[in-house]
């Protein structure tokens, strides 16, 4: 027996694809027997299996874990619930690894799988394994069973087990994601005043998108945090993986000014330590870092990939302009925005100022939200080749670590491929306006010379 997977859906970080297009239960239940076999090689024997909201997740579920069981692995079942849960779940059940099934902040008519693999990522070269050994048939025959155990309070009790924050009055924005019956839980052991929107899963996402890095979809928490004089939001994606926020005055607080926020109180306590933001992340986190003395790593964009580096170098905390933040410090070093608005209670309180003053304090800078524009997939990562290449013969200053990072009198610009879609990202960051018109006009000519241009704005 054997299986084809489209081509589109075994990406860097995760499988992901359309739901009756190029995803469906025989890709699922080919991941089964893949990942499955994997396991059994390594010597283990259990895996544990969640799943987001979205309706199309409890028919690749069932597909998924019928491929687990003929492959021998047993699975433990933990149900619905943000991804989080489902990490915490490979990190306590004495499971092998873990399989999460979820769209993320994809639209609905999306899903795929994210796993982890005996506590490391698996990512990369892995996913195109499980393509390799499902296209020559190269799977283990077995059989086992599964269970359903109910980790939901045991993860809720968790995030608040060595809780140091004060009381506030937060409003909090589920998006209809995943996230929403765990928050529920979690506000219930918080001190303060709490009003929740969107708790009720639903995978159609009917009051608007769970991705709270676009502005847009924040527009129903401003609202709320105006109307009842509120502290702080907080806003989740669809899988409760990445974390949104806005102070009290309905300011944003992007991931890497987050970061910059967690930062403070972690580096007291472990002086010295290596913070790492990816590419994308603002000039002025890297400098506060380095301000409170601890060391500033820029590295690749992709949560996979911060996990692998978090563990080569010891770090204690990451974060992805994305909001995915990553804390090793007092707990397991996945990314899980649950966890990351608990530290933001705390670092508050620890610090000893309001979240609308600790974003009121950081440098006014002038930038761009993330840019992405569609670029043909045989070209993207030319492209910013071709563009290195210009660039290093100028004689310009350029960091490679994930594309090109162009530093200038005005500021910095970035320019990379996708690892998981067919689109190109630029972000630029200067101190006035006039420097990021003169940043964004190099921006231009670099694509004007690889026969591009900035087009219309593509989705995640």
């Amino acid at each position: 027996m054997t299986h084809q997977f489209h081509p589109t859906s075994l990406r860097e970080y995760d499988i992901r694809g359309i739901i009756g297009e190029t995803l469906g239960e025989a890709d699922a239940y080919a991941i089964g027997r893949g990942f499955g076999t994997l396991v059994a090689r390594a010597g283990g024997k259990a895996v544990a299996v969640g799943y987001d909201g979205r309706t199309s997740s409890p028919i690749l579920e069932a597909a998924l874990v019928k491929g687990l069981n003929e492959s021998g692995i047993h699975a433990v079942r933990v149900g619905e619930g943000p991804t989080p849960m489902l990490y915490y779940g490979s990190e306590t059940l004495g499971v092998d690894g873990g399989i999460q099934i979820t769209g993320s902040h994809n639209p609905p008519d999306y899903n795929g799988f994210k796993m982890v693999f005996q506590g490391r990522p698996f990512y990369g070269a892995d996913i195109q394994t499980l393509g390799v050994m499902a296209a020559s048939g190269d799977w283990d025959e077995g059989s086992a069973g599964s269970e359903a155990v109910d980790i939901m309070d045991r993860y809720v009790d968790r995030l608040v087990e060595d809780f140091q924050g004060g009381t506030f009055r937060i409003g909090w924005d589920a998006g209809n994601g995943a996230a929403g019956p765990a928050l529920e839980k979690l506000v219930a052991k918080l001190p303060g005043e709490h009003f929740t929107l969107y708790t009720e899963v639903d995978g159609t996402f009917p009051n608007h998108h769970p991705d709270p890095t676009e502005e847009k979809n924040l527009a129903d928490l401003k609202a709320l945090v105006a109307d009842k004089g509120l502290d702080f939001g907080i806003a989740f994606d669809g899988d409760g993986d990445r974390i949104g926020a806005i102070d009290g005055e309905g300011r944003v607080i992007w991931g890497d000014q987050l970061l910059s926020i967690f930062a403070e109180p972690v580096l007291k306590e472990l002086p010295g330590a290596t913070i790492i933001a990816d590419v994308k992340a603002s000039q002025a986190l890297f400098d506060r870092v380095a301000e409170l003395g601890g060391q500033p790593v820029m590295w690749k964009t992709g949560h996979s990939l911060v996990k692998s580096k978090m563990k080569e170098t010891a770090s204690p905390l990451a974060g992805e302009m994305s909001g995915h933040i990553f804390f090793k410090h007092r707990y397991y070093g996945f990314d899980d925005a649950l966890y990351a608005a608990v530290r933001l209670i705390e670092a508050s309180h620890l610090l000893g100022k309001s979240v609308t003053q600790l974003r009121g304090e950081m440098p006014a800078m002038v930038n761009t939200p993330e840019m992405r524009f569609q670029v043909d997939e045989a070209r993207k990562f030319a492209v910013v080749d071709e563009v290195l290449a210009r660039l290093e013969a100028d004689g310009a200053a350029v960091d490679r670590t994930d594309g090109a990072r162009v530093n200038t009198a005005d500021g910095w610009w970035l320019l990379r491929a996708s690892n998981t879609q067919d689109v190109l990202v630029a972000r630029a960051e200067a101190k006035d306006e006039p420097g990021l018109e003169r940043l964004l006009a190099q921006i231009d000519e670099q694509l004007a010379l690889s026969g591009l241009e900035r087009g219309p704005q593509a989705g995640h």
